[in-house]
């Protein structure tokens, strides 16, 4: 009978443990994941502002000299991160492409123009740079034309500012359910114990006694689900970075890196304070208080 009581309470301690480990790597993992949308929020933002295409359009007259000297100006700028020259006879061979068919059996000839794809820099893709660009292209007399989306500039730059204060906004929030997760879970695991800390207290044991192995094994759970968050994150870091090899999110080493020690961090210490609070509460309830 003994012993299998031993057994019962044996397994209620270890799916204690299991139970504070799980809750402590999953609120890890997903804080963590929140982080790394963070520290890329800029870069990926960047990434779909430098797929924006400034094409300026040249004029049938346009000498070889000439446009040489544009490419040459455009690609020394500091806001143009690339540019890319297409022959009417390329952008005919990409429509036909596209459509399917040659349109040309039907026009007769080739009415497309010699154009220069510009991609900028991330930081200058607003309207007031993209204003200056045109203009400055518009004074060269063989440029016809110069085209770009302004409402898709606009609105990309209007939802990357929500976007960046709602994450904030969240960032928090989840923050702060985190750690009353996992002390809730720290609390539930101290309070099972509450009868063995009275009676230590009642014999004489010292309150910081009391405390010292509560705490350890805390930390020591909250080392282990810590350990396993940053396996998940680690996992999930490589998946995206294979999937989507144009955001680089392996290019800056020193923030992953800083992020994973601050998850590992916030697990050794939030589980610390959190054993430190509840067994202190119960070390100070009377013995009665202890059965409600």
């Amino acid at each position: 009978m003994s012993l299998s009581f031993e057994q019962h309470q044996k397994r209620r301690l270890i799916s204690s443990y299991f139970s504070v480990v799980l809750s402590i790597a999953l609120v890890l993992f997903l804080l963590g994941l929140l982080g790394m949308l963070v520290l890329n929020a800029k870069k990926v933002s960047d990434h779909f502002k430098e797929q924006v295409v400034v094409t300026i359009f040249l004029k049938d007259t346009a000498k070889d000299v000439e446009i040489k000297q544009l490419e040459k100006s455009l690609a020394m700028a500091d806001y143009v991160k690339s540019i890319d020259y297409v022959s009417k006879e390329q952008a005919a061979e990409i429509m036909k492409a596209e459509n399917g068919e040659d349109f040309m059996d039907f026009v007769g000839y080739n009415p497309l123009q010699n154009s220069i794809d510009i991609h900028l820099k991330a930081d200058f893709v607003t309207t007031e740079q993209l204003e200056v660009l045109t203009t400055e292209a518009m004074t060269k007399n063989f440029v016809d034309e110069v085209t770009y989306d302004n409402d898709l500039v606009n609105l990309m730059n209007n939802n990357v500012k929500k976007i960046s204060f709602w994450i904030l906004v969240i960032s928090g929030i989840f923050t702060l359910i985190a750690v009353l997760l996992i002390n809730s879970s720290i609390r539930l695991s101290v309070y099972s114990k509450r009868f063995t800390i009275k009676t230590m207290q009642m014999v004489g044991a010292t309150k910081q006694f009391i405390r010292r192995p509560f705490v350890w094994k805390s930390v020591r759970l909250g080392i282990i689900g810590a350990i396993l968050a940053l396996i998940g994150m680690a996992i999930v870091l490589y998946y995206v970075n294979q999937t989507f090899p144009e955001l680089s999110l392996l290019n800056n080493p020193t923030l992953m890196v800083g992020l994973f020690i601050l998850v590992f961090s916030l697990g050794v210490i939030i589980t610390w304070i959190s054993t430190h609070i509840a067994t202190q509460r119960f070390l100070n309830l009377k013995t009665d208080e202890l059965y409600y």
